[in-house]
């Protein structure tokens, strides 16, 4: 009997969930997406108005521009450049810690060292070793700044077409799956944020971006073997694609063990990591190694007084210089000596801490924060990854590496405001799934991305970048069809996919507050005492804004898992199994008959 129970509970649920997979198709039918999409549907088309606002973010300041001592994230990436084209390989991690050390994995000294030999070939004094530091020539801008389209097209752009490909058919249906995919790429490709970020501000996020939606399309087209050698890459890039690991690692998990144990797929995906974890640090290795046997000076073992962490124990000499490098570069990765934070960023602990409301740096040490973050943030992803180690499912992939870096986000360690793209990207993506079907997702990635731009703002104040603000989100906004161009998606009720109540109230508040936000910043200057005060309000609000967008990605996460159908049917056959006089009355006849 409890077999048959549990067998009508599991069909109920199924039928439950297939009757809504229905009803959300019918109504992709009727939700009017080629108007989203019929602006700009082909994709030559799009990739040059994404072309033409690249270039218009290119075209004004950059990070630390004409701002010595240090300048900035320009000249961070430049100095790299120079260090991997001007130093033997066994010191680039033990290079001058003063300044702009290399504090990125592997895979981004060596993109670096491809750069500056390629820039090398235009003005080698670009690069020349110290007399070259804040060199903000032209030329010297202009390849700079090709480096990072070139970058972005080589890598980021297939990897968003292969991602926003499966995802469309990880659907029920196949309605207006082309329009769908042309709205995803649109809001992927034209993103805001990003592209202030990357071709203004300056940096190489589309990179590590790129190789996490190529593991997510891999994931998605069954290729796990290939997605965990993606995002190894992703890992080697920059170690910001941590926000993604323990999503992937529970799917993945998930997929080895549910519903039966597959040891082979298991030994495969372990094998395939730590291989792919060698060949990132083959190269470095083996340059060590040659300096060694070319009798080079090598590195001490501490650079400043600061010792690398300690991973391995007494070694024999000829294995020393090798343990150094691996030690050093994860000395460099992770700096945990930094402190929480740097900045003003839109996450709980710069929240509590720049508001008034609890000065933590004052009343706790490094080593109480750092473990109060990784409690926080481990309380805050556990959920997601439950839910998709219990159903690993290739339609919850998305939301779940949303949740996951959501939670990340929100409360850990060493958070940068343009961290915020590692949430965002996949969000986005959603677009192209069965999700992206209702209004309510749109509504939802559009408030994300409105968001996250204005929470940038303060930067692109300091680069001089405010100018490509309005025009870079407007266009996105009129492309979505998104406030304050159209108002459609807030017209729907909850009943036909669109928001809730309390959802409309969070959203069109938000809106309302950004829009008082900057007039207020424009015309009234902030008290003297006070001088970031519309900063500190800036990062409260998003933080509060951005809690919603976790929430939203973890119950829409459970819900499309089925856990809620599941307990529905549950607690309905435990009514109707119910001990009542009239059924124990039947169930003592049939034990009697039985005797």
């Amino acid at each position: 009997m409890g077999q048959v129970g549990a067998l009508d509970r599991s069909t109920q649920s199924h039928t439950t969930r297939t009757r809504r997979k229905a009803t959300y198709s019918q109504l992709a039918n009727t939700a009017q997406q080629p108007q989203l999409a019929s602006k700009w549907s082909s994709l030559t088309r799009l990739l040059a108005v994404g072309f033409f606002l690249r270039i218009f973010a290119a075209c004004l300041g950059h990070s630390g521009q004409g701002k010595p001592p240090m300048y900035g994230d320009f000249e961070a990436q430049r100095h790299w450049m120079e260090i991997t084209t001007r130093l033997p390989v066994s010191q680039w991690y033990f290079h001058d810690p003063e300044w702009w050390r290399l504090d990125y994995p592997p895979l981004t000294a060596y993109h670096s060292w491809i750069l500056g030999k390629i820039g090398t070939m235009a003005n080698a004094s670009w690069f020349d070793l110290y007399t070259s530091r804040g060199c903000e020539e032209a030329g010297l801008k202009t390849f700079m700044r090709i480096t990072v389209f070139a970058s972005e097209l080589l890598i980021f752009v297939p990897a968003v077409y292969l991602a926003v490909s499966q995802l469309g058919k990880t659907r029920a249906g196949k309605i207006s799956t082309r329009h769908t995919q042309t709205a995803a790429l649109i809001a992927l490709l034209l993103q805001p944020a990003m592209i202030l970020v990357d071709h203004g501000h300056f940096q190489y996020n589309t990179v590590m971006l790129g190789l996490c939606l190529a593991a997510m399309g891999s994931f998605l087209a069954d290729y796990n073997l290939a997605g965990c050698v993606f995002f190894v890459g992703a890992l080697g890039f920059k170690q910001m694609a941590l926000f993604y690991a323990p999503a992937v690692a529970a799917y993945l998990a998930g997929t080895c063990f549910l519903p039966t144990v597959r040891p082979f797929r298991l030994l495969a995906i372990a094998t395939v990591t730590a291989c792919s974890f060698a060949a990132l640090y083959a190269p470095l290795l083996f340059g060590t190694w040659y300096d060694v046997a070319h009798n080079l000076q090598l590195p001490p073992a501490t650079t400043g007084g600061s010792q690398p962490l300690s991973l391995f124990g007494p070694l024999p000499t000829a294995f020393q210089p090798f343990a150094n490098q691996i030690a050093q570069s994860i000395h460099r990765i992770f700096p945990f000596s930094r402190g929480l934070f740097e900045d003003k960023v839109a996450n709980i602990w710069c929240s509590i801490h720049f508001s008034g409301v609890y000065k933590l740096a004052k009343h706790h040490s490094p080593e109480t924060l750092s473990l109060a973050a990784l409690a926080l943030t481990m309380l805050l992803i556990l959920p997601p990854c439950l839910v998709i180690f219990f159903r690993p499912r290739k339609s919850l992939i998305t939301l779940a590496f949303t949740a996951c870096a959501w939670g990340f986000f929100l409360c850990s360690y060493q958070v940068h405001e343009k961290n915020v793209l590692l949430p965002l990207v996949p969000m986005t993506a959603l677009l192209a799934s069965e999700q992206g079907e209702r209004a309510a997702t749109r509504a939802w990635v559009g408030f994300a991305n409105i968001v996250a731009s204005w929470t940038l703002y303060h930067l692109l104040i300091k680069d001089d970048l405010q100018v490509a603000y309005l025009p870079l989100l407007g266009v996105w906004l009129y492309a979505m069809d998104l406030p304050p161009f159209s108002f459609k998606i807030y017209q729907k009720s909850s009943e036909h996919g669109g928001l809730s109540r309390l959802s409309k109230y969070i959203h069109l508040s938000a809106y309302a507050a950004i829009a008082i936000w900057h007039l207020v910043e424009a015309f009234i200057p902030a008290p003297a005492s006070k001088p970031d005060l519309w900063i500190v309000a800036n990062m409260i609000l998003g933080c509060m804004a951005f809690c919603s967008c976790y929430l939203w990605c973890l119950a829409m996460l459970i819900v499309e898992s089925g856990f809620v159908d599941d307990a529905r049917a549950f607690l309905k056959s435990r009514a109707q199994d119910r001990i009542t006089p009239q059924n124990l009355w039947s169930q003592t006849c049939r034990g009697i008959s039985a005797t």
